[in-house]
């Protein structure tokens, strides 16, 4: 494998590579340079630069470092390099940070799409790619309960010009495939079109539900009213969500994409609902990477 051997500065990432199993780097965004990210990886023991890249985000409690070992006994039979970028609670705080993107400051003015979190991980793709960490063209996004959020969110707000599949696990709400629902119930008042949401539509989504994950009573299952529209469990309103994107691509005429998977008899489980998305997720970047 060759190394770019360019000027790196503070993102010199070909840590996250350097023994197979769990490794971490520092990374500073360039546009959040004062909010510092930790990116927590599992490298699997035949790893090369062409091993497809998969991004994994945590939920609510911030632990990427979790996240990475829920990987860990995945990705030498999967094939793949998970990399966790850790947004921490200090430095991304509540959901407006995570979940939501970043996209307006604390009176609701927007702020430049340049720093939207959900920019992240395809800056970080880049400085693997600039770095000689991964030759792969494109790469996944996977993410469970919050982070399932920031992924939908992420894809259908466009950031994705090199994500070959994404995946959202357990989320607790959703931006609904609806452009008179504001954002972040809906795609309202974001600046997308009717061109950009059958875009969305076409695009390689899936979506994983626990058949379990029916709990209503925890701190962080969202209970005001639009989140209680989608649906009365977070199981619900996962098929909500797919529904509803297969009515709108029915109402313009063309096929919805998407797909859900239903992960029989597990709850609000990260680990459990890494494990059932581990193969399904690694032969879709396999076969993109053809």
């Amino acid at each position: 494998m060759s190394v770019i051997s360019s000027d790196i500065g503070a993102n010199d990432l070909r840590g996250l590579v350097a023994q197979a199993g769990a490794n971490d780097a520092a990374y500073a965004d360039p546009h959040l340079p004062e909010r510092a990210i930790v990116l927590r990886a599992a490298r699997p023991r035949h790893y090369s630069a062409d091993t497809p890249v998969l991004f994994v985000h945590h939920g609510v409690q911030r632990n990427g470092g979790d996240y990475r070992d829920y990987w860990l006994p995945l990705v030498d039979t999967a094939q793949l390099l998970v990399i966790v970028p850790e947004f921490s609670w200090s430095a991304f705080p509540e959901a407006a940070w995570y979940n939501f993107g970043n996209r307006v400051d604390a009176d609701g003015r927007p702020k430049p799409r340049t720093e939207w979190t959900y920019g992240v991980p395809e800056r970080v793709f880049a400085a693997l790619r600039q770095q000689g960490v991964t030759a792969a063209q494109r790469y996944g996004s996977f993410g469970h309960s919050a982070g399932g959020q920031f992924v939908h969110r992420m894809i259908s707000l466009g950031f994705r010009e090199r994500v070959a599949v994404a995946a959202t696990a357990n989320a607790g709400t959703y931006a609904m495939p609806d452009l008179g629902v504001a954002f972040p119930y809906g795609l309202g008042d974001t600046g997308l079109d009717e061109a950009a949401l059958l875009a969305l539509l076409a695009f390689r989504l899936m979506v994983f539900a626990g058949t379990a994950d029916i709990d209503t009573t925890g701190e962080h299952f969202p209970r005001d009213e639009p989140a209680m529209r989608q649906g009365p469990t977070r199981y619900a309103r996962a098929h909500a969500y797919l529904a509803a994107a297969r009515e709108a691509a029915r109402a313009r005429g063309i096929t919805c994409n998407w797909t859900i998977t239903d992960v029989p008899d597990v709850g609000h489980d990260g680990a459990k609902m890494s494990a059932a998305a581990g193969a399904i997720l690694a032969a879709a970047l396999h076969t993109a990477e053809r």
